[in-house]
């Protein structure tokens, strides 16, 4: 079957389901979207949030982009895609979550640890915009000088949700809301190599699982 035909399958499948189905959903959507959570995910064709989650139309507003990336607070933005949809998330729609959800395999990470981009030309946008990283890619490299390139890679991943997290308290409108209790931040993982979910733990100072893999890795 034409890729093309698969799509419009697909999307008569959606239409049955939310529209002939079930319809009640969209006729509540048609008023306006109330998501309680913001998502920031990696724009990776592998780790689509709605499918990971099992999410419904109007249950998550989602940002993707290479590396589930958020820039910090920079007044002088000019073109700020990111911040502008998580400032409308947070300001407009009140969401009470921000997950930032990052991955294995990340090929946005793995250009930064292996410094494929140099960001100096003017034309090297992935450069410039993984440079936002670059302080977990330092800080891996510093913690675990003796470490193998997958173990770089997947705890380069793991700091790089961290700097996001950072990055997000740097804007004002984010911070007070945190601080009054009505905006939490969480940081996800998703191992696709064991199916399972990661979540950061500020007490651990660890990820820790939220969802384990079916079957245990074997030695």
């Amino acid at each position: 079957m034409h890729v093309l035909e698969r799509f419009i399958d697909g999307f008569q499948r959606f239409q049955l389901q939310y529209f002939a189905d079930s319809p009640q959903l969209y006729r509540e959507l048609q008023a306006g979207q109330h998501p309680s959570t913001l998502l920031i995910g990696c724009c990776d064709s592998r780790v689509d949030p709605a499918l990971l989650l099992g999410c419904d139309p109007g249950d998550i507003f989602t940002v993707r982009n290479v590396a589930n990336l958020v820039p910090p607070c920079d007044p002088k933005q000019h073109f700020a895609g990111v911040t502008s949809a998580v400032q409308f998330a947070v300001q407009q729609l009140e969401v009470a979550r921000i997950i930032v959800m990052g991955h294995a395999q990340c090929g946005g990470i793995r250009a930064l640890v292996e410094q494929r981009y140099s960001g100096a030309a003017p034309m090297d946008y992935i450069g410039r915009w993984i440079r936002i990283a670059e302080p977990a890619r330092e800080r891996v490299f510093r913690q675990l000088p003796l470490a193998s390139d997958a173990e770089r890679q997947r705890a380069c991943e793991l700091a790089a949700i961290l700097v996001s997290l950072h990055n997000l308290e740097s804007y004002p409108w984010i911070a007070e809301r945190v601080v009054d209790g009505r905006l939490t931040l969480h940081g996800w993982y998703f191992d696709l190599y064991a199916g399972a979910l990661l979540g950061w733990s500020p007490r651990a100072d660890a990820f820790l699982p939220l969802v384990c893999p079916l079957i245990p890795e074997t030695a």
